[in-house]
């Protein structure tokens, strides 16, 4: 069968053995899958991904000298069952999961494993016990979304923003505006999201956002005191002293690059909670006693639960989110390496997806 191949450092078209159920797996024809930013690393930066990885405490279950079938942001049609499944869901179900199968090594993730190949290819192969029927016709390119989306139902699940709190969201790229999607669920509001691109900010607008700030023009923390959020340590005294009832500040940093850490501790407010989902994987240095003077805290994410999994595609598929918003291209196989490239200078796109029959 024909799927995209990362081989050094660059992707292939490639024929690679069909894929075969083993017990309680199903094997599945792709319908969708999105191109993760993940994925763009992991074409130039494997071996560093592999070593942050391995400094993590994961398993080594990734050799990058063999070829490598990236996606996990997938939609999928079951095709058969392996032995010792359950058989459950019909031959013909359209369905999404959590990316992950299980080897000798314990959970391993599919696209990111030399032994479970991802959903840049014609068929995969899938754990049956983690399938979800896509709900209410929801189109594949559509319910592919869930596994990034789910990522902003994780992170402001940690954040727990309350009645009184105000949020700002730092980069609208697709998990920015997933934060975004999670906080209007949520009733959280207001909310103020600031990215450099014009395009980024009117989609984060169409999502709910209240405010959307060019960083380049205006901070994202101008708008702090107008909400009774008291911007500076000495606000605080004064707001304290008047007895002013104060509201909280929840920041989601979703752009993981060296230099934001720094920046937000420099600029939150006191007492604010910092989710980190931006993934910086590079050295940063910042300075402790800044954060200390404000008392921030900072929540660092990863991933999601089942249970969130669920939720954001049952979300999806009560209309609940604009999926239009995020996809911004369709591509085949042969068009996949040229839509990698595209996504390496973002500009208007948000969510390219491979439909690997197109």
């Amino acid at each position: 069968m024909k799927a995209v191949v990362r081989r050094g450092p660059r992707l292939h078209v490639a024929d690679v053995p069909e894929a075969v159920p083993q017990a309680g797996q199903v094997v599945a024809k792709t319908l969708a899958c999105g191109i993760c930013g993940s994925d763009l690393h992991a074409v130039h930066h494997l071996e560093h991904s592999i070593e942050m990885g391995l400094r993590s405490g994961a398993a080594n279950t990734l050799d990058p000298a063999r070829d490598l079938v990236l996606g996990h942001e997938f939609c999928a049609e079951i095709l058969d069952y392996g032995p010792e499944t359950d058989k459950r869901l019909k031959p013909g179900t359209q369905v999404v999961s959590t990316p992950f199968a299980f080897g000798p090594l314990g959970p391993e993730l599919i696209g990111f494993s030399t032994r479970y190949r991802g959903a840049f290819a014609e068929r995969l192969v899938l754990t049956e016990a983690l399938l979800l029927p896509v709900p209410n016709g929801l189109a594949p390119e559509a319910a592919a979304l869930t596994e990034p989306l789910a990522v902003g139902t994780h992170a402001v699940s940690v954040g727990d923003p309350g009645p009184r709190s105000v949020a700002l969201v730092i980069g609208c790229g697709p998990i920015g505006l997933a934060v975004i999607v999670a906080l209007k669920r949520r009733g959280v509001g207001p909310i103020i999201a600031a990215d450099f691109s014009p395009t980024r900010r009117a989609r984060a607008e169409r999502l709910g956002a209240d405010i959307v700030v060019d960083p380049a023009e205006t901070s994202p923390h101008a708008a702090w005191s107008s909400f009774d959020v008291p911007a500076t340590l000495a606000e605080m005294g004064l707001a304290q002293m008047a007895g002013r009832t104060l509201r909280d500040a929840i920041i989601f940093e979703c752009v993981g690059v060296p230099g934001m850490l720094q920046s937000l501790m420099e600029g939150a407010p006191p007492g604010a909670h910092v989710v980190v989902v931006g993934a910086c994987a590079e050295d940063d240095t910042i300075l402790p006693v800044l954060a200390i003077n404000k008392q921030l805290r900072f929540s660092f994410v990863f991933a999601y639960s089942p249970d969130e999994f669920a939720e954001t595609l049952h979300a999806l598929g009560e209309g609940e989110i604009d999926p239009e918003v995020f996809l911004t291209g369709k591509v085949s196989l042969d068009e996949t390496a040229a839509a990698f490239e595209r996504l390496a200078s973002p500009g208007n796109d948000v969510k390219i997806v491979v439909q690997p029959w197109r």
